[in-house]
């Protein structure tokens, strides 16, 4: 039993500098394969992939949970994915809608154009298009998009947070606001201008104020009138999209009487906070859980119920 215990926790461990590895590398298919081989209590079923422009990185995938969808169908969430604005593909995903299917909820995970093709606005574009055909392909995967919640990590929860906050993008892609019922952002850059990094020169050096980039220039109460509710989750050890971004855009809304809830999660790292929405390292499901909640929260009836967090909230 001993030698057993010994050979498991080595095994774990293992797969742990694997996943740091694939995550640092920019591999999300290696994370997706190692979450795919544990299994769970509810399966999910790939109901719809398609694209919704001419370029190969613009396509979705909608998957739902195995089983009879309740009424009015299964609430949905909406996942764009990180990757500094050069890399990912929805396909390496695939884990989050796993994680979300397990407990009821129905996911889409978007692909848009990255740089140099999809450098600002085209990112943000792109990922409300994208929003606009799952939205059009609701009805044939019994999914109630209606009220989506949207989230990202890093990259993509810069997107999701530009598209909740700066209301052109979503009206240019037909979609209605009140649709979206709740962003949630893993740590998201809101925060950054001047650029002093290759990725973010490289996806917004071409602006001319780059200040209009940003997330937080959107935190006004003009802007805010009728902009969905926040969740701004964050690791304090995150060294690649420091923990001010979450910060900052969290106190510029309060300032003006906006809906948002920052959670911080102690010695979490950038790559940490989106291994939470994984099988093998949900850490407690610290990060899982909140999120389940805002989405319940968002689309269910009860509406404005807490968000329970296990990490430091305000």
């Amino acid at each position: 039993m001993g030698w057993t215990l010994i050979v498991i926790a080595l095994l774990a461990l293992a797969g742990f500098a694997l996943w740091r590895w694939a995550l640092a590398a920019g591999s999300a298919g290696t994370l997706d394969w190692i979450d795919a081989r544990f299994p769970r209590d509810r399966n999910v079923e790939l109901a719809a992939r398609g694209s919704y422009g001419p370029a190969e990185a613009q396509r979705a995938e909608i998957w739902v949970p195995e089983g009879e969808a309740p009424a009015g169908g299964f609430p949905l969430a909406v996942f764009i994915h990180g990757g500094g604005w050069n890399s990912g593909a929805p396909e390496d995903y695939r884990f989050v809608a796993r994680s979300l299917g397990e407990r009821g909820i129905a996911t889409a995970v978007v692909g848009y154009r990255l740089v140099p093709e999809g450098r600002y606005p085209a990112m943000l574009e792109d990922s409300a298009n994208g929003l606009a055909w799952v939205r059009s392909h609701a009805g044939e995967t019994n999914v109630d998009a209606g009220r989506a919640v949207l989230i990202g990590h890093s990259a993509g929860a810069y997107n999701v947070l530009m598209l909740g906050l700066d209301p052109q993008f979503l009206r240019a892609a037909g979609v209605p606001r009140d649709s979206v019922a709740g962003i949630v952002s893993l740590a998201g850059p809101a925060d950054f201008y001047p650029f002093d990094t290759e990725s973010s020169k490289n996806a917004f050096g071409h602006v001319a104020d780059g200040r209009i980039t940003q997330p937080i220039a959107y935190a006004t109460r003009e802007t805010l009138a009728g902009a969905p509710p926040l969740l701004l989750m964050h690791g304090t050890a995150d060294e690649t999209v420091r923990p001010y971004n979450a910060r900052n855009l969290a106190a510029a809304i309060e300032a003006v009487g906006g809906a948002v809830e920052l959670i911080e999660f102690d010695v979490m790292s950038h790559a940490g906070i989106v291994m939470g929405l994984s099988k093998p390292f949900a850490q407690g499901h610290k990060v899982l859980d909140p999120i389940l909640a805002f989405v319940a929260n968002r689309t269910g009836p009860q509406g404005q119920a807490s968000v329970p967090v296990q990490g430091k909230t305000r």
